[in-house]
């Protein structure tokens, strides 16, 4: 099997990295969603992402990754009382899937002849304390957008079929890539995801250079330039891993707080999940830089990916999102 494109060895790109890995950090961000260009790195920088991330301990024969044998549902009949280290999921959601593979399908016949809650695991079940990639999301249908939005609030999937229910946690960081160009995300599922980031094609034709050299050496040999790369993973996996630890000691001091709602009231951002995801998003970002605390220049770093999807849209001004953010920020956090 083809090893993925290493983490590490993607070449430029900084935003779209930086926010994939601060929610490695801390999952409670609430996802990312990139949009950009055809061609720019984005499903390559999601698949790298799995070999980057560090293992998780789950319960064998559980399809949905439990961490203990109290939490595998009681459906499930294959689950061993040992534990097994294996990747942090990531799992893809094709554009063509049906509700059933997505949701997990019940046997009614089954259920109803034999009295067994007869259930075939789907997707969500899968990526349970993982991750969940959908690739051109804004083309997803909209039956599937309502079950993700419902599973997103809950953390919980239930299936309900003439009378029987099954459920099981579905807790996972949702990633969504796209090209604007082929249409809009629906605002209910914008708004859940923590993060946004837009990727454009290297215009420095070094950088350009090094992508192609790069790209060119892994289709020659994977296994060799997978290998190179392993040493930068690990030591980004050690960083991650090390965040994770620190991240429960960092507190924002008053002047932060009052900062983060002055920069949401001032871009006019409804609601409060601007301010929460943009303070949790801050503090991953100062425990993955090893700061002692959140300031305002961990704000500052993150404001355009925490802040640019949450804006209304204004008609009278044709800068983008991220433009307004960085102005706003400019004002508000000198």
């Amino acid at each position: 099997m083809k090893p993925p494109f290493p983490f590490s060895a993607i070449v430029g790109q900084t935003d779209m990295k930086r926010a994939m890995v601060l929610t490695a950090i801390d999952p409670g961000i609430g996802g990312v969603l990139v949009f950009g260009d055809r061609g720019t790195g984005k499903s390559t920088a999601v698949r790298a992402l799995a070999g980057l991330l560090p293992p998780i301990e789950a319960v064998v024969g559980c399809p949905c990754n439990s961490a203990t044998r109290a939490d595998v549902p009681d459906w499930v009949t294959t689950a061993e009382d040992r534990f097994e280290r294996k990747s942090t999921p990531v799992i893809d959601l094709p554009l063509g899937a049906t509700e059933d593979r997505v949701v997990g399908a019940l046997d009614i016949e089954r259920a109803l002849t034999r009295g067994e809650k007869a259930f075939e695991a789907g997707l969500l079940a899968r990526a349970n304390r993982g991750y969940l990639y959908i690739d051109e999301v804004n083309l997803l249908e909209d039956h599937i957008v309502d079950l993700l939005l419902d599973v997103a609030q809950s953390g919980e999937n239930v299936i309900e079929r003439e009378g029987l229910s099954i459920r099981h946690p579905a807790r996972f960081v949702l990633v969504g890539s796209g090209n604007p160009e082929e249409g809009e995300l629906r605002p209910q599922l914008l708004d859940r995801f923590g993060l946004s980031v837009e990727v454009r094609s290297p215009q420095d034709v070094e950088e350009r250079i090094e992508v192609i050299r790069r790209r060119d050496a892994y289709e020659r040999s994977a296994a060799n330039f997978f290998d190179t790369w392993a040493r930068e993973d690990a030591k980004l996996r050690s960083q991650i891993l090390a965040a994770r630890k620190r991240l429960s000691g960092l507190q924002e001091t008053d002047d932060v707080l009052r900062a983060a709602a002055t920069l949401c009231i001032a871009l006019g951002s409804d609601g409060l999940r601007g301010e929460l995801t943009l303070l949790r998003a801050a503090r991953a970002l100062a425990a993955f830089e090893g700061s002692e605390h959140v300031s305002r220049d961990h704000l500052r770093a993150i404001a355009p990916s925490a802040l640019a999807h949450r804006l209304r849209r204004d008609p009278l001004d044709e800068a983008g999102s991220a433009t307004r953010v960085n102005r706003t920020v400019e004002k508000v956090l000198t």
